[in-house]
Parts: C-alpha cells; sequence; structure tokens
C-alpha cells in the first residue's frame, strides 16, 4: 500500500505524536511548525516561560504506549517524577503552619510531574529517525483549500521570537518578513494540531459549518519558582505531591521539576491580580503570607518574589468548544485547536493525546490503512466516514472534560477543605476497596487512572451522586423515624 500524504501543522506533543502514528503506518508524513525547533532552548514557548510542568496520566501514557514507537514511553517515564497525592497548605489559628496529604487513589496509583520541553524533545527526535517524516520549522500556515487538498505555507528563513498574538519583530527580518517565500502542498489529510489560536481551525471555518465558542474565565495565573534548598540542593518540600494553597477565591500550587526546583502558578480572579500590580511591593509580600502561609519568605524570599510577580507575564485562561472537529476526509483538528480547556484537571495535554490514539482507532477500524483491493469504498470514502465517526465520538467526550476542569477549579481552591468532599472521598475510596465489585470509584480516579471515556465518567459520577445523595436521606428519614418512635413510646407509657 502508498502510503497517504500527512501534514501535521503544529510540532507540539499533540501533533508530535499524531505524525508518530501516521508514520507508523507507513503515511508520508510532513510536520509544519510556527516556530523554531522546539528543542532549541532559546525558541521562545507561545505563552513566554521557559518552565513548563505538565501532569501527565493514564491517557497520554497509554496513547504513547500504542505508539508502536519502542523505547519511547519509557524514556518519557524515565523523565517524570511521581506526585502520588495533593498536599495541602494551611495555617492554624495558633499561627502554626500545616500541611495535610490527600492521596489521589486508594489503589495507590499516581500522577507524573513531566517537563513539556523534555517530552517534546523526547517525540521529535523519535520523529526526526524515520525516512517517511519531514520537519518543517519556521512555517507559518497562511491558507488552505480543503476541496482541492491544497496548503499554503510561509517560509522564513528566522526562527519568530514573538507570541501569536502579541507579535515583535527584528528589525534585520523586515525586509524578509515584507516578502515571505511562499510554498504550496498538496496533501490527502492534514491533522491541526496547532493550539487554542489554530491557525488550521480558522482556515477549516471557511469550508465546514462549524459550531464554535470561546470563553475567556475571570482567572490571570503567573509562573513562580521555588529553587532548590541551597544548603545541599535538594527539594524544598516533598517532591512527590502536587501542592496547593487554597485561597477561597484563588489559589497557589507548586509543581516538581528534575533540577529539584518547583514551577508554582498563582490562579487569581484578575481584580487580585491588578490589586497586587496596584499595591507596594511590600503588599505583595503581606498578601502571600496572609493567603499562602509558608511561600515567603519560607519558600521564595521576597525579592525574589517582587521580582518574578514583576518580571513574568500575568496571563489568562481561555476555554474552547467546537463541532465539527473535520471537513469531509481532508482535515481534522485534535488538542487545543478542538478543545482548549483550563488547566485544573490536568488534562489538557493527556486529551489531546488521548484524541490521537482515538482518531487512528477509527481510522483502523475503517480499514483506512487496509490495502484490500476487495473493499468496496475507496479509501477517500473511508477516511472521511473515519473523521465524521471521529467528530461524533470525541465531541461529547471534549465537552465535558472542558466542564470538569473548570469545576475541579473550585475544588482545588476551596472544595479540598471542605469536610463534604472529604466526607464523599473517604465514602467512594471505601466502597472501591472493599468492594471493588461494585464499579465505585471517584471521579479524579476515573479520569486521571482509567480510559474510561470522560462523557461516561460524568454520568457515573452523576449516577454515584445520586445514590449517596438518597442513602443520606434514607438515613436521616431513617434517624428521625427512631426518634419519633422513641417519642411516641415515652408518651404511651405516660398515659
Amino acid at each position: 500500500m502508498t502510503g497517504q500524504n500527512v501534514i501535521v501543522i503544529g510540532a507540539g506533543p499533540v501533533g508530535a505524536l499524531a505524525a508518530l502514528y501516521a508514520a507508523n503506518r507507513g503515511d508520508n508524513v510532513e510536520v509544519y511548525e510556527l516556530r523554531a525547533d522546539l528543542r532549541d532552548p532559546s525558541t521562545t514557548p507561545l505563552n513566554f516561560t521557559k518552565s513548563i510542568n505538565l501532569a501527565l496520566s493514564e491517557r497520554g501514557i497509554n496513547s504513547m504506549r500504542h505508539a508502536r514507537c519502542e523505547g519511547l514511553l519509557d524514556a518519557v517515564l524515565s523523565e517524570t517524577i511521581a506526585m502520588h497525592g495533593r498536599m495541602i497548605h494551611g495555617q492554624r489559628k495558633n499561627g502554626k503552619l500545616y500541611e495535610e496529604s490527600q492521596s489521589y487513589d486508594a489503589q495507590g496509583r499516581y500522577i507524573r510531574a513531566v517537563d513539556r520541553a523534555g517530552l517534546n524533545k523526547r517525540l521529535l527526535d523519535h520523529l526526526e529517525q524515520m525516512p517517511n517524516v519531514t520537519l518543517y520549522f519556521n512555517h507559518k500556515l497562511t491558507g488552505a483549500d480543503f476541496n482541492k487538498n491544497i496548503a499554503w505555507f510561509e517560509q522564513r528563513k528566522q526562527a519568530r521570537t514573538d507570541h501569536a498574538q502579541n507579535p515583535t519583530e527584528d528589525p534585520s527580518m523586515k525586509a524578509e518578513r515584507e516578502r515571505p517565500k511562499e510554498i504550496s502542498v498538496e496533501f490527502d489529510l492534514l491533522i491541526g494540531a496547532d493550539g487554542a489560536h489554530s491557525a488550521s481551525r480558522y482556515h477549516m471555518m471557511k469550508f465546514a459549518r462549524l459550531t464554535y465558542q470561546q470563553e475567556y474565565i475571570d482567572t490571570l495565573w503567573c509562573e513562580f519558582r521555588i529553587e532548590p534548598r541551597a544548603a545541599d540542593g535538594s527539594f524544598a518540600i516533598s517532591p512527590n505531591h502536587l501542592h496547593i494553597w487554597p485561597g477561597g477565591s484563588f489559589m497557589f500550587i507548586a509543581i516538581p521539576s528534575l533540577d529539584k526546583s518547583f514551577t508554582c502558578t498563582l490562579f487569581a480572579p484578575e481584580s487580585y491580580f491588578a490589586s497586587l500590580s496596584a499595591a507596594t511591593s511590600d503588599g505583595l509580600v503581606s498578601s502571600f503570607s496572609k493567603n499562602f502561609p509558608g511561600v515567603c519568605p519560607e519558600l521564595i524570599t521576597p525579592k525574589d518574589l517582587k521580582r518574578q510577580f514583576a518580571q513574568n507575564p500575568h496571563l489568562p485562561l481561555i476555554s474552547i468548544k467546537c463541532t465539527p472537529y473535520h471537513y469531509k476526509s481532508g482535515v481534522v483538528i485534535l488538542g487545543d485547536a478542538a478543545h482548549a480547556m483550563v488547566p485544573f484537571y490536568g488534562q489538557g495535554m493527556n486529551a489531546g493525546l488521548e484524541d490521537v490514539r482515538v482518531l487512528f482507532d477509527i481510522l483502523d477500524a475503517h480499514d483506512v490503512y487496509n490495502d484490500s483491493p476487495n473493499l468496496a469504498t475507496t479509501i477517500k470514502e473511508r477516511r472521511e466516514g473515519a473523521l465524521n465517526a471521529y467528530t461524533l465520538q470525541r465531541t461529547p467526550d471534549a465537552a465535558a472534560i472542558n466542564d470538569l476542569a473548570l469545576r475541579n477549579y473550585e475544588e482545588m481552591r476551596s472544595g479540598v477543605k471542605s469536610p463534604v468532599y472529604r466526607m464523599r472521598k473517604w465514602v467512594e475510596e471505601t466502597i472501591n476497596v472493599f468492594l471493588p465489585s461494585l464499579g465505585w470509584r471517584t471521579q479524579y480516579t476515573r479520569v486521571s487512572f482509567e480510559n474510561q471515556r470522560y462523557s461516561e465518567v460524568e454520568k457515573a459520577v452523576a449516577r454515584q451522586g445520586r445514590v449517596i445523595i438518597a442513602a443520606v436521606s434514607l438515613g436521616c428519614f431513617g434517624i428521625a423515624g427512631l426518634a419519633a418512635l422513641r417519642l411516641l413510646r415515652r408518651g404511651n407509657l405516660g398515659c
């Protein structure tokens, strides 16, 4: 069988994994990336931050497991740090600081902290070794005709140093930027994995009747860093937890890094950032001391806190839903291009990697890679059927995890301290351990440690919630009934 001509837009983790899946099925693959080689430390990420730590869980791991790429998963996992649960930080009324560990899973399973750049490098290194894959950096998708299956790119000689939404320009490259070289590329399938501000989605919208919803939530984020201990270079706090300082309407989190530092993030409403920016530098420190006890000066010095808040960008969070994810047989969008979500479930990358596995499972099921001459349909017809099936299956799943991620923000910033949350977690985990045949698991376990469809997770957890409410109601009625019976008996005895 002669492989399809597949072009992938975006060389991030999702695009790179999609290219691996296609290449290992015999397709001729070309990957086009707007920025310079993402393995080059000088290449600026799209959100301006250099140290991006992500949570890698079962869905992402399973997708790499099925990539047919020997050694890939072992190499990736060797550069991760196990996080067995959340570590909740706070301060008691007597002023004493405390830490409270909350395990993620009753069976002891854990998520992993992974460096995005390191993961991306592993994927691109494997791609570069494949004879049927070509990587093109500094190429901007400028147009596409999805009826004729032709795409156009601007080819630049120098790496971009700007954010796609906030362009800056090197004066020495002005002439080239005025007249970039344009090339056209023919393809059988274009896979758009170029992020929330996707050019692939933008050009597909000119052909597909695409329903699109975009929302910026009232939360900004700013990155901070906790350095290793100066005395011995060790981790300043437990490396095997995701640390949370819940603050009600805001929170501060810390994720471990391989260099024994922590990548930290402040999530808060825009008004809170505005008040911190307007306050004196001492006001910033006092706000952290009040709302995130134990961070400054214990883990970040006042000087570093002020510097990082001033220098690091304060960035928005976007949530995107759209459908369909494809047009005819020629284009499909994956990852943030299809369903950007807020980061509070740690599923953005995992869902994107799972998109790849699900897509190619469906392509296989529709015989797109079956070269038998006895099939009644053409490969183009089978591919169109597969892409349609992908949209029908994946749209409700993406919508579900998008909504779950938004709701999980409330849990992380305040719910983790709630007695109701702790009680439900204890009930569900106890049933899971002692009555596993009932199939009762927490929402977090279903999302992070299993491959059950997100839409089915949402339904299953809703059913469990109704059962708990019914049980509590019955218990309350039972207690009330016993109390009434006792009162009646006392009344009869007194007659």
